[in-house]
């Protein structure tokens, strides 16, 4: 296993807590402000520069930047465009060697949660999904739609990606109901997630975001669909969970209904050697975060027993 941790694009504290609990590889989120050019090489030698000389070497990007993939979901007017920067990221990924990718198909709605502080064990907060919570509002798009978008997205990019060998892993909706009010959402199963990866555009390049958690609340079996995803799993996140597909929270990584030191094992006995990072971690009592689920303190626990596992499993 390859241990990573998520970092944003300007230094704070995740950054430090990352380097003191060992971590050398980063899963980096690309500036998002005017001042970036997605598609200039001296931009991302900038960003480049200041995690190497912070001693964390860049290996994947993660999400798909927004300001380009909003649009890409959506199949709006700015879709070719937004697809030309995409085509043009990738040889400046190669050349940085930045060899991965993490992008979703959650059109409109990204990773949501109905709650943040949820109660978790000695006052600390998770975030959590109720789905008699959720408010919808006037966006709409069809499942015919989301696929169509999809199919035309892997037909530009594809070719492209093999080309820079640029692997895009994807990952499934989270919470992976098939609407949310009137948005479809197509990534919600595991046949799905198959359809997705080997019916439309097949390629080497193409495989999943393992999101663990998120096919456990699908009603997957991760014993099974491990094993068969092996060679397709380019990416783990190593996250816990509680719950049902509508109503659900997240946990201390040793407290959901995963057993994290099996499926640990399941990775290392199917000789899957690949980007890992812990996901969504609790807010700690008396912490403050303008991010639920990527605070920075709750990073000390999640970090130091995903290590433990990676070695003793």
């Amino acid at each position: 296993m390859i241990l990573t941790d998520y970092f944003r694009s300007k230094k704070d504290l995740t950054w430090d807590i990352a380097k003191q609990c060992g971590v050398e590889k980063g899963v980096i989120r690309l500036p998002e402000d005017n001042n970036f050019d997605l598609t200039d090489k001296s931009h991302w030698q900038t960003v480049y520069d200041n995690f190497i000389n912070y001693g964390i070497k860049p290996i994947i990007i993660e999400p798909m930047p927004n300001e380009v993939h909003d649009h890409i979901k959506a199949g709006d007017e700015m879709r070719d465009e937004c697809v030309e920067k995409v085509i043009k990221m990738l040889p400046i990924m190669r050349h940085f060697g930045i060899d991965t990718i993490c992008f979703n198909w959650m059109a409109h709605i990204g990773w949501l949660r109905t709650s943040s502080d949820y109660p978790e064990r000695g006052g600390a907060t998770v975030t959590g999904f109720e789905k008699k919570d959720f408010k919808p509002d006037d966006k709409a798009i069809t499942h015919e739609e989301l696929w169509n978008n999809y199919e035309y997205f892997l037909k530009a990019i594809i070719p492209e990606a093999e080309k820079n060998e640029i692997k895009l892993a994807l990952h499934p909706d989270d919470p992976p109901l098939p609407y949310l009010g009137n948005v479809g959402r197509i990534m919600t199963s595991y046949e799905s997630i198959k359809k997705a990866i080997y019916n439309i555009c097949p390629s080497d390049m193409l495989g999943v975001t393992m999101c663990q958690a998120t096919f456990y609340i699908m009603g997957e079996k991760l014993e099974k669909i491990i094993p068969e995803l092996r060679d397709k799993i380019f990416f783990i996140h190593f996250r816990n969970i509680k719950g049902t597909i509508e109503s659900f929270r997240e946990t201390f990584h040793d407290n959901g209904a995963l057993d994290m030191a099996h499926l640990m094992k399941l990775y290392k006995e199917l000789q899957i050697d690949v980007p890992i990072r812990v996901d969504h971690v609790p807010t700690m009592k008396d912490e403050n975060t303008d991010m639920a689920g990527y605070a920075a303190l709750g990073r000390y626990f999640a970090i130091g027993y995903l290590k433990g596992l990676i070695e003793c499993c």
